[in-house]
């Protein structure tokens, strides 16, 4: 291979990359989001400056279930995670803390181009009976379950501020080692959500547990109060993001 058959290359492995060239595009991507309040202390430490936490209390955070059917480049998969409700230099944001999915190209795009902290787990987010209801798996055991009413509460009149939601900004804390373990890429990288169609939105009562694993630790970041249960069916393209912060620099 030439110098400049490399520098096309669009990711590893070269003879056949993980994952094409981006905007990437999400059809009826479903959410389940419970959002809950957790130790003020934990989420301080969670987070990273110069980020602070939002909220009087300033302990938001949310857990979330995703169902993805037809995503560019990427395919059919689930995910699931973790993630605070934050602000940046007084701009309201969500932080991702961590999360698992079933599928190789977006956890490896996920982590090289926006440092997503993805790792493979093995979530499902199914309507069962009368109660929408999300699982995380890890190694086969149960890390998380949430659950919430089916449809009781319909956002139908409110579809514009669900929307302004869910283009807030996004932001990922990028972490990439050099060849000597030293880190060669230590940033935040924020990004918005473009062309966000929003096909229905519910909101209801909601519950969710949180279970101790060593190598998937969802619970360390406990419920302490839950405030309530989203259920949001979307469109949008995922763009390439920006780098906000370098520690490095």
């Amino acid at each position: 291979m030439k110098k400049e058959d490399i520098l096309k290359t669009l990711s590893m492995p070269a003879f056949s990359p993980s994952y094409p060239a981006g905007p990437y595009y999400f059809k009826k991507r479903e959410y389940l989001i419970v959002t809950y309040e957790s130790d003020p202390d934990v989420v301080r430490a969670a987070l990273p400056e110069p980020l602070e936490p939002a909220g009087e209390r300033k302990n938001l955070c949310f857990y979330e279930w995703m169902k993805m059917p037809d995503s560019s480049g990427f395919g059919d998969y689930e995910e699931s995670g973790s993630g605070i409700v934050a602000t940046y230099k007084g701009e309201p944001c969500n932080f991702s803390v961590q999360m698992y999915l079933n599928d190789e190209p977006p956890i490896t795009a996920g982590r090289e181009i926006w440092g997503f902290p993805k790792k493979w787990g093995e979530p499902t987010l199914r309507v069962t009976k009368d109660t929408l209801t999300g699982i995380l798996k890890y190694d086969g055991i149960p890390v998380a379950v949430g659950t919430m009413t089916y449809k009781h509460v319909s956002l139908e009149a409110q579809l514009d501020k669900v929307k302004q939601g869910i283009e807030k900004l996004n932001i990922n804390l990028k972490i990439l080692p050099d060849v000597d373990g030293t880190p060669k890429v230590a940033q935040l990288v924020g990004y918005h959500l473009e062309d966000v169609v929003v096909h229905g939105a519910w909101e209801g009562e909601a519950a969710l547990e949180l279970f101790h694993h060593v190598n998937c630790r969802v619970a360390r970041l406990p419920v302490r109060k839950i405030i309530g249960g989203r259920h949001q069916i979307v469109d949008f393209t995922l763009p390439y993001g920006t780098v906000l912060h370098d520690y490095l620099a």
